[in-house]
């Protein structure tokens, strides 16, 4: 059993709905981003997505893009991160699920790349722009290191593709609440309720719910619809931009305490 799957075994023991967090790795820098994983696995968080800031993020929306923008302005890379977490990850609880596009993998080696992120201590993988029918390359080898790579579920997808994408998905499904890119929305889509109820008619894995949940209310919403875990990233990202760092990782640690509590309740 991976890491990842042991985590949601954990918690359905206990019927907990989990909190996953997102952050931009080296926004504002990589030394910011080691405190904010800490604070975060510190203030609730039971999984934690990570993203690789890539220039051309298709499916970011402006504040994650922004947060891309000034990590890539700084130096950040893909190794850099990769050497921040192994000094991390054997400090926090919570398994990092790593965010990227699939053009650093493929310049890397697929083999090359699971190994060096093996290493650093990652423990799932959410490549956005990885196709369903494309997927087997990067799914079968990192099975045999134990990675679970999660494919994405669009409000758009057919009945059939949906049983195709949750039958291939590692770890667990992860269910788009909106057609779009990411970023803070004032509602989530009812459309959700009823995706999670298809989903879970013809699948016994575990379905996260992401892309535009930003407040505490909401998470509590799609928790009660049925979802297995929460995925709050753009309204993460801006508490950890306002301010000075320090600044910042106190408003994280308040807003992740918040979520908790309310998928909790």
């Amino acid at each position: 059993m991976t890491v990842i799957s042991d985590c949601f075994k954990t918690l359905a023991q206990t019927n907990t709905c989990a909190l996953i967090p997102f952050i931009t790795a080296g926004d504002p820098d990589l030394q910011t981003t080691a405190q904010a994983l800490q604070v975060l696995d510190q203030s609730g968080a039971n999984l934690i997505e990570l993203g690789v800031p890539y220039s051309d993020p298709l499916a970011d929306g402006p504040v994650i893009q922004s947060a891309a923008t000034r990590a890539l302005q700084n130096g950040t890379t893909l190794l850099s991160v990769l050497e921040m977490l192994s000094s991390v990850t054997p400090k926090i609880q919570a398994p990092i699920i790593l965010f990227t596009y699939y053009n650093p993998i493929l310049n890397r080696g697929i083999e090359n790349f699971l190994k060096q992120i093996k290493s650093s201590g990652v423990a799932g993988l959410v490549v956005p722009d990885l196709p369903l029918e494309e997927s087997a390359t990067l799914l079968e080898p990192a099975a045999a290191m134990d990675i679970d790579v999660t494919l994405l579920v669009a409000p758009t997808s057919s009945p059939e593709r949906i049983q195709a994408i949750a039958r291939a998905s590692q770890g667990f499904i992860y269910l788009v609440s909106v057609t779009g890119v990411t970023g803070v929305r004032s509602q989530i889509e009812t459309r959700v309720s009823d995706l999670l109820k298809q989903i879970r008619n013809i699948t016994d894995k575990p379905i996260g719910v992401g892309f535009g949940i930003s407040q505490a209310q909401q998470a509590r919403q799609i928790k009660d619809w049925g979802a297995d875990a929460v995925i709050v990233g753009s309204a993460v990202v801006k508490r950890l931009a306002e301010g000075t760092p320090q600044q910042g990782l106190e408003s994280v640690r308040e807003f992740c305490h918040s979520l908790k509590q309310a998928i909790d309740s």
